[in-house]
């Protein structure tokens, strides 16, 4: 734990004990867990403690130059520079940074883009997409009409022709790609040539893969889409949060209504001063070889797991994610009971869903597995072969209290050895 960190449970400790354990237990479980939650990350410690400052204290309802409130000198300072860093990050000429979170963005971009009741075309959660594309109680689904695309049930990959023929029969407004479980590259040229063939707005959600697309080892969605949304976490490795983008000029306008105040009262400006600092970290060059390095890993861990006889949905991964069939291995084994026995071992992963799982989504057929927490640890791909062989054993032994218990304690001894990241 780096010096700054412990001053701050010092401090707590000595005037609220109770929080202090709460916190200083999160903290040991971070330090001795290997995360391999594909939506997580490990920040540095300056964009931690950034995120913790004077900043907190202060409404800023508005834009820089336009608030509603006095006092806000330095708080129009760092939206500027988290805007500048964000707009040079992406290659794009708008950014709003004040969404709360990748959900919060994509309200945003709706709002913007259509009226309620406009039909929007979009992969299903179910086959990887995000709730906030479309799912029944979701806003999404609430005030528009969601038409669904899918993957090829063969290949388990997207296919462009069949997506082409859905648009032309339902002719939405507004195109969504960009997935939360989708372990393939995306082909924006081709979701944009659909998009203007039928006349609608393209929408890509990099939330997963932005860290990737900011360092060139993902195709970037600019110049095809018109909007493009994230969360600033993930494998961009800031602050929770999130991010809109855009070239637009017409379009940047409406989504700057529809943050504030179409969807939002005051920024959190504490949030800000922390996407600007990850967003300034994101810029050195040591970030591409981070992030390549984040997908080397994945394709490693991904050959290591094959290897011993798993089943990866689309037959691997061009990303930082990958998503097991555990059928594939075991017919009895479900995600739940996986997630959880690893989880007792020092491993923490998301059940979810496979493409037409015929299990519930609370207990679900897969697991996805992601690199981006591991890659920032330092880890490489010698190390995946270690991290596939202990969830195997894991799995292989069905959770058995033993095995569990001696993993967790190589595991433990491991994570010394590739500290977070101070």
């Amino acid at each position: 734990m780096d010096q700054i960190s412990t001053d701050v449970l010092s401090h707590l400790g000595a005037r609220d004990p109770e929080a202090a354990r709460i916190l200083a237990g999160e903290a040991e479980r971070q330090e001795t867990t290997l995360e391999l939650i594909a939506s997580e990350n490990h920040v540095s410690s300056t964009v931690m403690h950034s995120v913790g400052t004077w900043m907190t204290n202060k409404y800023a309802e508005g834009y820089p130059g336009k608030r509603y409130y006095g006092g806000c000198v330095w708080h129009d300072a760092i939206e500027d520079l988290a805007r500048d860093r964000a707009k040079k990050l992406f290659g794009c000429n708008f950014a709003n940074v004040q969404p709360h979170c990748g959900a919060n963005a994509n309200i945003a971009a709706f709002m913007a883009l259509l009226k309620p009741g406009d039909t929007v075309l979009s992969l299903p959660i179910k086959s990887g997409g995000h709730l906030s594309h479309g799912l029944k109680p979701n806003f999404s689904g609430t005030f528009y009409n969601i038409v669904d695309y899918d993957l090829d049930p063969e290949t388990e990959l997207l296919d462009y022709d069949a997506i082409r023929a859905i648009a032309r029969e339902c002719k939405p407004q507004l195109i969504i790609c960009g997935f939360s479980a989708y372990s393939r590259t995306i082909d924006f040229a081709a979701f944009r040539s659909i998009a203007d063939e039928v006349g609608a707005y393209l929408m890509a959600d990099i939330a997963h893969i932005a860290g990737l697309v900011a360092a060139g080892v993902h195709p970037s969605p600019f110049p095809h889409a018109h909007v493009v949304t994230t969360t600033t976490h993930k494998t961009l490795r800031g602050p929770r949060g999130g991010l809109v983008l855009s070239d637009d000029e017409e379009i940047a306008k409406k989504i700057d209504r529809k943050v504030f105040p179409g969807s939002q009262g005051g920024p959190l400006m504490h949030a800000i001063t922390g996407k600007a600092v990850a967003f300034g970290e994101a810029l050195e060059p040591g970030f591409k070889d981070y992030q390549q390095q984040v997908v080397d890993n994945a394709r490693a861990l991904a050959a290591a797991l094959v290897e011993k006889g798993y089943r990866l949905c689309s037959g691997g991964t061009d990303n930082h994610l990958m998503l097991v069939d555990l059928r594939g291995r075991d017919a009895e084994l479900t995600g739940a009971d996986a997630e959880g026995w690893l989880e007792s071992a020092g491993m923490i992963v998301n059940k979810n869903g496979i493409p037409n799982d015929p299990r519930p989504p609370m207990v679900t057929s897969g697991l996805r597995l992601g690199t981006p927490a591991l890659t920032t640890r330092g880890l490489k791909e010698a190390e995946m072969v270690k991290v596939a062989d202990w969830l195997d054993r894991v799995m292989t032994s069905k959770g058995d209290e033993a095995t569990c218990t001696a993993v967790r304690e190589e595991i433990r001894s491991f994570c010394a050895d590739f500290p977070l990241p101070h």
